[in-house]
């Protein structure tokens, strides 16, 4: 039992021993190849083409899409990139508002409620016609506010004025061409030729 157990010992150790084998040289002396020489390392010179796939019929429907998208998607990018920071400003406005509501300075409901009433009464007053309605409200608004803000109706005001100032500049300019763009009547046309003639 001994001797097979050895035998079954010896020959696994065995298959776990590696050696190494040399081999016998020949009488030749020994030479170098290079890589090149080598068949494992030399590649065949392959022709490669690149063939173009046909365009199908669902390839064509969408390029014919995308042309005539194109220039509705490039509109909405301005649009959204022009709208996009109003937008902000706006949200940034109302979040600010929110925190200014949500923890007031101990004045502002009794200046918010006079400025109200200074708005009902204008109403009130205003109801003989349209433009009344809409002057004596904002009118008596305004003035309740600028008592009790006066540093902001400055700048308002400034800034109101310049873009009033700005407008009308922009109207006044726009006339002036077209009264200079409007072609002379026949009289005129015909009292020029007439001068003209009699100086010639």
């Amino acid at each position: 039992m001994y001797k097979v157990g050895g035998v079954a010992g010896v020959s696994g150790t065995l298959g776990l021993i590696s050696a190494s084998v040399l081999a016998a040289a020949d009488d030749k002396p020994s030479t170098t190849l290079s890589v090149d020489e080598l068949s494992l390392y030399t590649t065949t010179a392959q022709k490669i083409q690149h063939v173009e796939p046909e365009i199908g019929p669902v390839e064509e429907g969408v390029s014919t899409l995308r042309k005539m998208a194109e220039p509705y998607v490039t509109w909405c990018q301005g649009v959204y990139g022009t709208v996009k920071p109003k937008v902000d400003g706006t949200v940034r406005f109302g979040q600010n508002s929110y925190a200014y509501l949500k923890n007031p300075p101990p004045e502002f409901y009794p200046r918010a409620g006079i400025i109200g009433f200074a708005g009902i009464l204008g109403l009130f007053l205003g109801r003989g016609s349209r433009l009344k309605r809409l002057v004596y409200p904002t009118g008596l608004m305004a003035v309740g506010a600028s008592m009790y803000y006066p540093q902001e109706a400055v700048t308002i005001a400034k800034s109101t004025g310049d873009s009033v100032y700005d407008l009308a500049l922009q109207v006044y300019v726009s006339v002036e061409k077209l009264i200079r763009n409007t072609p002379a009547s026949k009289k005129d046309q015909a009292e020029k030729t007439s001068s003209g003639e009699t100086k010639a």
